[in-house]
């Protein structure tokens, strides 16, 4: 499931790119599909890494394999001032105590009027599994807060970058949470639970055009997810 568009971001040949809590790699492998990049990512979790990497290196038609994961605290990024060519952070800042500092720590290593991609759970969806499910929101390592569209807009133009675009991605993916809110996140037997993952992994895989089509009209209304992308000053 990738959140960013990775067209608009124009990346060439030589770009650095630093996707910022890579997680599993979703975004990594998409940047991998660009030739001649430069790609680096990091998360706090080792295990996730592990299984970043021997993605990556299963890839057969990658067209960027000069890449690097490692483990590292966003909080304090082990990268030189102005590094990177764009950096994205996708789906990491509603974890974090410190997101100001984060934001702050992504504009020192981004090169002047490089590209700054951010994307977190946006509030309405987010809402409705808060007031379902306590256990949503107190699973540890889970979303500490609930972003309104102008506080984190407001937050990121603050720092000084310029908000060139909002998107919103992943509708289909709403209702799969509110499913999950309400018959218990780990109660994968639930048969609605498990028929609708079904049907969202067909999606991410086969991309039927007609399913296509009717989350990109559905996404402006219930879009599981807000992204905004930037340019630094």
């Amino acid at each position: 499931m990738v959140t960013v568009d990775l067209h608009e971001l124009n990346l060439k040949p030589g770009n650095v790119v630093l996707d910022a809590g890579c997680g599993l790699g979703r975004h990594l492998r998409q940047l991998a599909t660009v030739p001649g990049l430069k790609i680096f990512g990091i998360d706090r979790s080792a295990g996730a890494l592990s299984a970043t990497m021997k993605s990556m290196e299963d890839m057969p038609y990658a067209l960027s394999k000069d890449y690097l994961v490692s483990v590292a605290d966003i909080n304090r990024l082990p990268f030189a001032d102005a590094s990177f060519d764009c950096i994205i952070c996708s789906e990491v800042l509603e974890h974090i105590p410190d997101h100001k500092n984060a934001i702050k720590e992504m504009d020192r290593i981004l090169k002047p009027q490089g590209t700054l991609v951010v994307s977190v759970p946006r509030y309405f969806a987010e809402r409705i599994c808060w007031f379902i499910s306590r256990e949503y929101y107190n699973e540890e390592g889970g979303h500490i807060r609930i972003y309104r569209k102008k506080q984190l807009h407001k937050m990121l133009t603050g720092q000084g970058f310029k908000c060139w675009k909002i998107n919103y991605k992943h509708a289909l993916h709403s209702p799969y949470w509110w499913l999950k809110c309400l018959v218990g996140l780990k109660n994968e037997e639930n048969l609605l639970v498990k028929y609708y993952k079904k049907f969202l992994e067909w999606d991410i895989m086969k991309k039927p055009r007609p399913v296509r089509m009717l989350e990109e009209f559905l996404n402006p209304l219930m879009g599981k997810s807000i992204v905004y992308y930037l340019r630094k000053g």
